[in-house]
C-alpha cells in the first residue's frame, strides 16, 4: 500500500479494460489520478466509485487524437494537482478485424490516428512537463504486433510496432534526463477488445470458432497488467529507462493452449466466453471492372 504516495498519474483509455484496472490500482496505492477517455460519462463513473472508497480521482474527458484536447489534459492535471508524475498511454482501438484491403482508408487511418498520434502527443506532452522537472515516468502500452506482424490485424498490430519502437528511441534520447520512458506489453487481456469485434463477413465464423478458446486459453484479467505497471511507475525503475517489459511469458501461454485442448479433447466442461460481433461489409474493390 501507499506505493504512490504523494504522486500524480494521468491515464489515457480510463473508461474500461487495462485503462480502469491501472487508475483503480494506482489510486488504491496511494496516487491522486486523472482518468481520461472519450466517453465522459464511463470515466466520471468509474472517478466517483474510487471517491466513494476514499481515494483521490478526477476526470477529464479527451480525444487522444487531438492534441489540443491532449494539451488540455495537462493543464487539467496541472492546474489542479500542481503537476503530473506518470503519464500512462493507454487509449487505442484495433479497428475491424480482417484482411487490410477490407477495411476503408477511412478506418485504417483511424486506428493510426488514435493509436500512433495519441501515444506521439501524449508522449510529447508528458515529456515537456517532465523535462524541466527532471523527473517522470511515461508508460506507453503496447499490444499485438509490437514485434512480429499479426495478419488481420494490420492496422492496430503496425501501430503497436511502431510505439514500441519510438518509445524506444525516445528513451534513448533522453537517458539521461532522469525520465523514466517504459514499453509495457500486457500481453493477451479478457478486455472489450477481444470480446467485441467488429469485422467482415468471410471471418466471422473464424472468430467465433477460435476467438473463446484463445481467451480460455491465455487472456488474463487486466488487473494483473495493472500490477506490472505500477512496478514501472513505483520507486523500484527509479534511474532506469528504456524498459521495455512484458507481462507473462511464451511457456505459460503454450500452457494455457495445452489444457484447453485437453479439456476439448475429452469434453469436459469449459467457461462461456460471451462474444459480441458485428458484421460490416468490405471496402474491398477490384481495379479490374
Amino acid at each position: 500500500m501507499n506505493t504512490l504516495k504523494g504522486k500524480v498519474a494521468v491515464v489515457t483509455g480510463a473508461s474500461r479494460g487495462l485503462g480502469k484496472a491501472i487508475t483503480t490500482l494506482f489510486a488504491r496505492e496511494g496516487a491522486q489520478v486523472v482518468l481520461s477517455a472519450r466517453s465522459e460519462a464511463d470515466i466520471e463513473q468509474n472517478a466517483a466509485a474510487l471517491r466513494a472508497e476514499g481515494l483521490e480521482a478526477s476526470a477529464f474527458p479527451c480525444d487522444v487524437s487531438d492534441p489540443q484536447q491532449v494539451e488540455g489534459l495537462a493543464r487539467f492535471a496541472i492546474e489542479k494537482y500542481g503537476g503530473f508524475d506518470i503519464w500512462v498511454n493507454n487509449a487505442g482501438t484495433a479497428g475491424p478485424y480482417g484482411a487490410s484491403l477490407d477495411l476503408s482508408a477511412d478506418q485504417f487511418l483511424s486506428v493510426l490516428r488514435t493509436n500512433i498520434f495519441g501515444d506521439y502527443y501524449g508522449s510529447v506532452t508528458a515529456m515537456r512537463h517532465f523535462l524541466p522537472r527532471k523527473s517522470g515516468k511515461l508508460i506507453n502500452i503496447l499490444g499485438a504486433g509490437s514485434k512480429k506482424p499479426v495478419p488481420n490485424q494490420n492496422a492496430y498490430g503496425s501501430t503497436k510496432a511502431w510505439i514500441r519502437v519510438f518509445t524506444l528511441a525516445l528513451a534513448s534520447e533522453y537517458k539521461q534526463s532522469g525520465v523514466g520512458v517504459y514499453a509495457l506489453q500486457p500481453g493477451l487481456m479478457e478486455t472489450e477488445l477481444l470480446t467485441e469485434i467488429v469485422t467482415f463477413e468471410n471471418h466471422e465464423k473464424r472468430l467465433r470458432g477460435f476467438m473463446p478458446f484463445l481467451i480460455r486459453a491465455g487472456g488474463k484479467k487486466p488487473e494483473v497488467a495493472a500490477r506490472k505497471a505500477l512496478w514501472l511507475a513505483s520507486p523500484a525503475t527509479d534511474g532506469k529507462t528504456g524498459l521495455d517489459v512484458r507481462v507473462g511469458s511464451q511457456f505459460s501461454f503454450l500452457i494455457g493452449f495445452l489444457r484447453e485442448g485437453l479439456r476439448n479433447l475429452f469434453k469436459l466442461p469449459i467457461r462461456r466466453v460471451e462474444m459480441n460481433i458485428n458484421v460490416i461489409p468490405s471496402a474491398f474493390q477490384s481495379l479490374e471492372k
